[in-house]
């Protein structure tokens, strides 16, 4: 069955950073693996998107969500690609016409690592000292940063990963946040890293999963995907991004969220903040697993309804 579904290469695309590269490598070897594909059989195409090309502004000032997606759509539409490997927490939260995630892989560690510059050690953020400076360009991090510590100094930070390790010292940096998932992929363990609880900083929406996008008629590649699928992953991130897009669904207001599953009942953690910290409203509500998509529209009309002022537009 998999010689007749690829009878021609599949193309996978890929932005260009180390950490994305790795993960369509990810994708490649769970294809390979689960049909015994031909080394050959898969190839990849390296795009840089506008999200990559402008380093120096926030993501919100830039436009927000499908900054890193674009690029890689058009290639889809075109048929230039076969597919496409995102970090689901880059993806907005509506399919672009004619474009499905055909598979989301089983989700990583969600978490947010803070990472010090060299030689510096802080155990969590109440080590930090008074104002240090810390870099990142998510305003979710910011948000729930100067939420706990509203004395930190927060300055633009962005790049693949070694490049915003090494601009820690370029730019006397105290700390940056990074995903967990994301060090992990490339096996990078920064001295002194320390993972933070989600009771100190909430993940973004989808963070730790990666997702498969193709197009919506392509049936031979979405059975090749099939495979790859996990359903568990799929609902907790299902709910993660309804609350999200029930809020705003862009890169313009601090949002974060977290799902679990334990026998087969679904817990959403949610948060909504101002950019400053100085406000945050919070939300945990339970569903059953098949009931996902409700269960995040219903706990981001909750804080919707709590805090319009916080909510873009």
């Amino acid at each position: 069955m998999a010689t007749d579904l690829a009878q021609e290469q599949i193309k996978i695309g890929t932005r260009a950073s180390p950490l994305a590269v790795r993960q369509s490598e990810m994708v490649a070897d769970a294809l390979r693996a689960a049909h015994g594909l031909p080394a050959n059989a898969i190839g990849f195409e390296k795009i840089s998107t506008k999200g990559d090309r402008a380093l120096e502004s926030k993501l919100s000032a830039l436009g927000g969500k499908g900054l890193f997606t674009e690029e890689l759509e058009a290639g889809l539409r075109a048929g230039t690609l076969s597919l496409a490997v995102h970090s689901l927490k880059d993806l907005p939260t509506q399919d672009p016409d004619g474009l499905v995630l055909g598979a989301i892989l089983p989700r990583a560690d969600a978490a947010d690592i803070l990472v010090p510059r060299p030689g510096l050690q802080f155990d969590d953020l109440a080590a930090l000292p008074e104002g240090a400076h810390i870099g990142t360009a998510s305003l979710r991090r910011q948000a729930q940063l100067l939420h706990k510590r509203p004395d930190l100094q927060i300055s633009v930070l962005r790049g693949n990963v070694g490049t915003r390790l090494a601009k820690l010292e370029d730019n006397n940096m105290h700390a940056t946040l990074l995903a967990a998932a994301g060090l992990a992929r490339l096996d990078i363990a920064p001295a002194g890293a320390v993972r933070l609880d989600s009771a100190t900083v909430l993940p973004a929406a989808g963070q730790g999963a990666l997702a498969v996008q193709c197009r919506a008629d392509d049936e031979a590649l979405l059975a090749l995907l099939a495979p790859l699928h996990c359903a568990e992953t799929a609902a907790c991130v299902a709910a993660e991004r309804a609350f999200l897009n029930s809020l705003d669904g862009s890169c313009r207001t601090p949002i974060a969220a977290l799902a679990h599953i334990k026998d087969g009942e679904l817990s959403l953690q949610g948060r909504l903040l101002a950019e400053n910290g100085s406000e945050m409203v919070e939300v945990t509500l339970s569903a059953p697993q098949k009931d996902a998509i409700e269960m995040g529209r219903a706990a981001g009309e909750k804080l919707r309804r709590q805090a319009p002022h916080l909510v873009a537009g």
